[in-house]
């Protein structure tokens, strides 16, 4: 898996009190993102993240190139339906040479059942490259293709967003391979904006587990924002 943050608003904690200030200041935003100074803004953020006016945060995004993921963890990740995607397409491109695949810890771990997927992957493999072949577009031979299949795909995703994917997918229920996603992609925002991103991640980080009965009774330290 390769996770890059391709780009971010400038300025990210800047942008986001620039927003929350104007509502109540009698100059205009271009002067506040100029004027306001370290102290007020993370005065601001601090006023507009404890009172949950978390609209504010809509005004910076975060754009990430992932490679080497599955179409399982995509299938999962599209779902965050405030998010902006663009996916590697099976319908255009032809994978008659191989396919990468990403292949379970619990399979690896096991030389009998690494066999049994591999061999799979193999039939898969050559019965797609068969209709390939025989000349059946390549839109129709990818219904063969595994969810085990690599793909890439770039992920916008504005802050509110992206806090509410951490909160679901940095938890230890999430299924790993997004939840490991999901910690590379927090571990590239956070710099950015260390305020913001103080106590994102799992539920837990910010008090006790939201997952009831099925909480992993394993909770991260809690982080307390100042």
């Amino acid at each position: 898996m390769q996770v890059e943050l391709l780009y971010h608003t400038p300025e990210p904690e800047r942008a986001v009190a620039t927003a929350a200030r104007l509502c109540y200041a009698p100059v205009g935003a271009s002067e506040l993102m100029e004027t306001l100074s370290e102290d007020k803004i993370r005065s601001v953020l601090r006023t507009v993240i404890g009172g949950g006016h978390l609209s504010t945060l809509e005004h910076a995004s975060y754009t990430f190139a992932i490679d080497g993921v599955s179409r399982a963890l995509t299938h999962q990740l599209v779902r965050h339906r405030l998010a902006s995607f663009n996916q590697q397409s099976q319908r255009y491109v032809k994978y008659a040479d191989g396919l990468d695949v990403v292949k379970p810890a619990t399979v690896t771990a096991d030389p009998e059942l690494e066999e049994t997927f591999d061999t799979a992957i193999e039939a898969a493999m050559a019965a797609y490259k068969k209709l390939l072949d025989a000349g059946v577009p390549a839109e129709d031979a990818r219904y063969l293709l595994p969810n085990a299949a690599e793909t890439k795909i770039v992920v916008t995703m504005n802050i509110r967003e992206l806090l509410h994917f951490f909160s679901l997918r940095c938890c230890n229920r999430a299924q790993w391979e997004i939840r490991e996603l999901a910690w590379r992609m927090l571990e590239l925002a956070r710099p950015t904006a260390p305020y913001i991103f103080m106590d994102a991640g799992p539920g837990c980080v910010r008090g006790g587990c939201p997952e009831g009965k099925m909480t992993c009774k394993n909770p991260y330290p809690a982080v307390k924002r100042d």
